[in-house]
């Protein structure tokens, strides 16, 4: 499956791009929760090969063992927000390991935050690569399953650029339980995977929208659970932008209240990953859509 979008798409994406990181550079509220959290959190040297990846890792209060969630952040890498989403599902009862891929890249051999600018981070983002990237996942997804305080169970949840890259670890790794794509584009080759993926979707979002149905044709005729969920109302990012106070759409909260409670949802119901074969030996792909609550003048796209 290749995707090849309009002219008109690719310059939407870059203004995306570039109203998100505008928003970025003001993220005190994330930060201010974050370090009001009570829940235990650490950074940790993953180690693989000649690399040493810093991960942030956070674990839940609770009393028995938990399943992991490797958290792979958006391309401004590892923010202040992607520190506070590993922070709030940790407060839903897993452990999550977040590392910064940006380890290691930025000036003076620092990482996401040695960087001057928004924009210098999204640069090395896109520019790391796609092995490195899958290499630092498997340290992360190693070390949080060897940890005493977990179940087994590893699932991943990628946004925006690590949407992208939680779907294709889903083509790697074969010992995840669930691999969980927000507002992400799929793999060309979906043969692989062997975990069930759920997609998270935004109504207003052209670029990334527009690639679903080929996804979905691709995972079904691979006889691969997909369930794409696509919220209407809700733009490109709405995982932030639903709890930036200073957000100004609707739908982007909603979308982003709605999501957050599915994604607990499926984690709180994962089985343990499948030895060799997918579960099911009835893969089915849902077509579903949220329930809306903005402007009713606004399309429905069912995907």
């Amino acid at each position: 499956m290749k995707n090849s979008l309009p002219r008109a798409l690719k310059s939407a994406a870059v203004l995306l791009l570039a109203v998100s990181a505008a928003s970025l550079s003001a993220q005190d509220w994330a930060k201010t929760r974050l370090e009001a959290s009570p829940r235990h959190r650490e950074y940790v040297p993953l180690k693989h090969g000649d690399r040493t990846v810093q991960a942030l890792v956070v674990y839940p209060e609770v009393k028995g063992k938990a399943t992991v969630v490797v958290l792979i952040h958006e391309i401004f890498g590892l923010s202040d927000w992607a520190k506070e989403m590993a922070d709030e599902l940790a407060g839903q009862g897993f452990i999550v390991v977040a590392p910064d891929l940006l380890s290691g890249y930025g000036p003076n051999g620092g990482g996401s935050s040695a960087f001057a600018s928004q924009d210098d981070t999204v640069k090395a983002v896109s520019g790391l690569n796609p092995d490195g990237v899958l290499a630092d996942l498997d340290a992360a997804a190693d070390y949080g399953k060897k940890l005493p305080a977990a179940n087994g169970k590893i699932a991943v949840a990628g946004f925006c650029w690590g949407g992208s890259k939680s779907f294709a670890f889903a083509t790697h790794r074969k010992d995840l339980s669930a691999a969980f794509v927000f507002y992400g584009t799929g793999p060309a080759d979906v043969s692989t995977i062997t975990a069930p993926v759920y997609g998270f979707y935004a109504g207003n979002d052209a670029r990334v929208g527009a690639t679903i149905p080929a996804t979905t044709e691709a995972m079904k005729a691979a006889g691969k659970f997909y369930e794409p969920v696509t919220y209407d109302g809700a733009g490109h990012g709405f995982m932030r932008a639903g709890e930036d106070p200073t957000n100004t759409v609707p739908g982007n909260k909603t979308a982003r209240e709605q999501a957050f409670a599915r994604l607990v949802k499926e984690l709180k119901a994962l089985k343990a990953a499948p030895s060799a074969a997918n579960g099911s030996s009835h893969p089915t792909v849902a077509h579903t859509k949220a329930v809306a609550c903005h402007d009713a003048s606004t399309s429905t796209a069912i995907m």
